[in-house]
């Protein structure tokens, strides 16, 4: 069965769900000795110093994030320079803060827990300033590593069952996530924070590719065996996630090479020990393909955009003149996570409606049917929105419009929904992604899992960059899954939580 086996994703979906009862009978505490490493180091090879002296595109952020695709031309090769921004402003190191007389680096790009468990590697072809390989990134230094000499975009080819975004991509980014890095912490809920954690990430990768005029697009269907032997992953600790077309060309890539040998680099142990979570692996093998045929049903007779009714409240943008013009490097080099909300603040409903309109014009990926087809449904709390009744409300993208569930001030039960944290009680709003996650398995199998997560991550990540451009705040968080579909039934009921996003202004003193 394979990932048509759909009650392996239920069964991990339930058996990782939040309750006040998992949470008050779980004893894992955080054993800072054994913190690990948030880098992956490859001692014996040597660095690719990037290129720091890059232009700015000087692309406005709203704009950027906006886009959702650039169209293909037959000559958008990306330069080393080029490849140096989308690694620096999607993965890069932005910031260092010293806590307790430790240092800590933080991403250009949110991650749960700042434990930055997704790895970036370069398949290319000869591009300027940069030889046909296969790179690792290494954020620590700001460079890359040639793991293996030569064109293996054909392998990659391969493993897409001959998508075109690949085979005519001068390069392709390959994302993949290591489990220990983020279950240190989060435990076997890792495999969720896998699609929060690579969004975010491409929410970034995704606009400054636009910003750079570069196509993108995003392949979750590939055969998984291919690509974790391309780069040699052990697999019981990094997996491979997703892919990402950089750019366009006329030829096609090269047949696969069959010499892919293990290469058996050491790298440097994050820790002094690691623990397994098989629920984690179990999900993974139950949702990877492993045949041509099973990559191309994965992106066949994708899912129509089902076009909902209209909202109650159509919702006011802001007019032009009114958009900032901070560019996306401005944005992304600021941005962080807010700590805390300032609760007697507000912001303006064209805000609120800037923000969930540019996050939700569309992602270029195989299990997305253009335009503006979407797996997550967004839920509002509003608290404090000038302009907008306090309450409940579904928000309806193709209309730009919200539907009034209930009204009321319900602080206190976001404070309980969010995990009975201050952030989402003392933010001016919430964003709840919930999904139909019966309809996706049925479509997609277990593998449709991967995907919903992905899309909240990368919606939740552009609304990072709306807010901040904004001048306003956001935060990431998680939530106890049963009790939102409950607060948000019975328009909700038969859904599953995916994600959440606190907006609203930073507390500053």
């Amino acid at each position: 069965m394979g990932n048509r086996d759909i009650e392996k994703a239920w069964r991990y979906h339930n058996s990782t769900k939040h309750s006040p009862q998992s949470i008050s009978n779980d004893p894992h505490y955080l054993d800072w000795a054994n913190q690990p490493l948030p880098f992956k180091i490859y001692p014996d090879l040597e660095p690719i110093k990037l290129p720091r002296d890059v232009p700015q595109t000087g692309v406005t952020a709203l704009s950027a994030i906006s886009q959702g695709r650039v169209a293909p031309s037959q000559d958008t090769a990306p330069t080393l320079r080029d490849l140096a921004r989308l690694l620096h402003l999607s993965a890069g190191i932005t910031k260092a803060r010293t806590y307790s007389g430790r240092e800590f680096y933080f991403r250009a790009a949110a991650c749960t827990g700042a434990l930055y468990e997704i790895e970036l590697y370069i398949v290319c072809g000869d591009l300027p300033g940069l030889e046909a390989g296969l790179y690792h990134f290494g954020a620590a230094e700001f460079a890359l590593r040639l793991l293996r000499k030569g064109d293996f975009r054909g392998n990659l080819a391969h493993a897409t069952a001959n998508e075109q975004a690949i085979a005519h991509a001068p390069a392709t980014i390959i994302c993949t996530g290591t489990y220990w890095r983020n279950a240190w912490k989060y435990q076997a809920r890792t495999y969720r924070h896998f699609g929060w954690d690579n969004g975010t990430l491409l929410a970034n990768m995704l606009a400054t590719g636009a910003a750079s005029a570069l196509p993108t697009k995003i392949l979750v269907g590939f055969i998984d065996a291919e690509v974790n032997r391309l780069l040699d992953l052990d697999t019981r600790r990094e997996v491979s996630l997703c892919l990402v077309a950089i750019g366009h060309v006329a030829a096609a890539a090269p047949p696969p090479q069959d010499d892919v040998e293990p290469l058996n680099f050491p790298t440097v142990p994050l820790s002094k020990r690691e623990l397994e979570y098989p629920a984690m692996l179990e999900m993974h093998s139950a949702s990877s393909l492993e045949s041509q045929a099973e990559v191309l049903d994965w992106r066949t007779n994708l899912p129509q955009p089902s076009l909902t009714k209209d909202g109650d409240i159509k919702l006011p943008l802001l007019a032009d003149e009114q958009l900032p013009r901070d560019t996306i490097e401005q944005v992304i080099l600021r941005r962080g996570s807010t700590r805390k909300f300032n609760k007697n603040a507000s912001i303006s409903l064209a805000e609120l409606s800037t923000i969930l309109s540019r996050s939700t014009r569309g992602i270029t990926a195989d299990f997305l049917n253009p335009p503006n087809a979407q797996l997550n449904n967004l839920y509002l709390v509003a608290h404090a929105v000038d302009g907008l009744e306090p309450g409940a409300y579904a928000f309806h993208q193709y209309q730009n419009s919200l539907e009034l569930l209930n009204v009321g001030s319900f602080r206190a039960q976001a404070y309980h929904l969010g995990l009975e944290q201050d952030l989402p009680a003392d933010a001016c709003a919430d964003v709840f992604f919930l999904a139909d996650l019966g309809s996706i398995f049925k479509r997609f199998g277990n593998r449709g899992y991967r995907a919903v997560q992905l899309e909240a991550g990368i919606i939740g990540g552009k609304m990072y960059l709306a807010s901040y451009s904004l001048g306003l705040g956001a935060t990431g968080l998680t939530f106890f899954d049963d009790d939102v579909v409950s607060f948000f039934s019975p328009h909700a009921a038969g859904k599953g939580a995916i994600f959440l996003m606190a907006i609203g202004k930073p507390k500053t003193h």
